[in-house]
């Protein structure tokens, strides 16, 4: 599952193809110990997050909504895929 962004300790992950377990578009984060799962909108669909990072995980998510979308879609084949810039 390669690492698409990284800030403030956090890291975002999305896999290739990964439709079975989460029917919606969605990137996988971790910080720490906690990880979890969050549609684009921001909304947890697996796991747990503390909420400061989950605040920062949401304020990224909607600064790259567009390019989220853009890298699912190219997920779900076999292209190269691109890395998105991290909160600064």
């Amino acid at each position: 599952m390669p690492i698409i962004s990284s800030f403030y300790g956090i890291i975002i992950r999305m896999y290739f193809k990964d439709t079975e377990q989460h029917h919606t578009p969605h990137f996988h984060a971790s910080y720490g110990d906690a990880k979890a799962v969050f549609d684009f909108d921001g909304n947890v669909l697996a796991g747990a997050f503390p909420p400061k990072q989950t605040k920062y995980v949401i304020a990224w998510a909607d600064i790259h909504y567009d390019e989220l979308i853009a890298l699912w879609n190219i997920m779900q084949t076999d292209e190269e895929y691109f890395k998105i810039k991290g909160l600064e």
